[in-house]
């Protein structure tokens, strides 16, 4: 997706934040944060050898590859927040492990609880309430990968300034979604390979 797209769709559809966090790198989170007219989130989602986990407000890249404490050692020096990104969505093998879960739970800021590509509620339903026993704010993903994807889930929640005032306007902010049509994992898939045949 270009930029000037996504900036489109946003003001389409009313969003005025937005966490940028492509995987393994902050690249198009910087270009996006330089050409935005609203707010932008720097983040990554970070593939460990123990499944994807989610750097907010960072300043430098994190290499995937690494163990999820490395990830998340790396998150927290530079000041950003962990954010574990679809945590039981069984259909993914990126998923972060549940015992790595459980492990990292006293460094985990953020569970999102809503992904709108994640195909059973019920998942959803196991990682919300994972949020709410364990006293973390819940956050939602998009996912999005194609420009109709933008704005399927979000969190209405007050202004902020910074990381900490974010964390309090998420806990008590709203978790609004949708899943996304199945078929848009035929279009991800077709783009990746049409990535490897290029």
């Amino acid at each position: 997706m270009s930029l000037e797209d996504i900036i489109s769709r946003c003001l389409e559809v009313g969003i005025n934040c937005l966490a940028i966090t492509d995987h393994n790198t902050i690249e198009g989170a910087l270009r996006m944060e330089r050409a935005s007219p609203f707010h932008i989130i720097i983040g990554e989602e970070i593939q460990t050898r123990s499944g994807e986990v989610i750097g907010l407000f960072l300043e430098e890249e994190i290499p995937r590859g690494l163990s999820a404490e490395e990830a998340v050692s790396g998150i927290k020096a530079q000041g950003g927040l962990v954010m574990v990104p679809h945590p039981f969505d069984r259909t993914r093998p990126s998923a972060i492990r549940r015992q790595t879960l459980e492990e990292l739970l006293p460094q985990i800021d953020i569970i999102e609880t809503f992904n709108s590509r994640t195909l059973f509620l019920r998942d959803s339903e196991r990682a919300r309430l994972f949020a709410k026993n364990h006293g973390l704010p819940s956050g939602a993903g998009s996912d999005a990968h194609t420009i109709g994807e933008i704005g399927n889930a979000y969190v209405e929640m007050a202004e902020f300034n910074g990381k900490e005032e974010f964390l309090n306007a998420l806990s008590k902010g709203d978790v609004i979604g949708r899943r996304s049509n199945p078929l848009v994992h035929i279009a991800s898939s077709w783009t990746r390979l049409r990535k490897r045949l290029l």
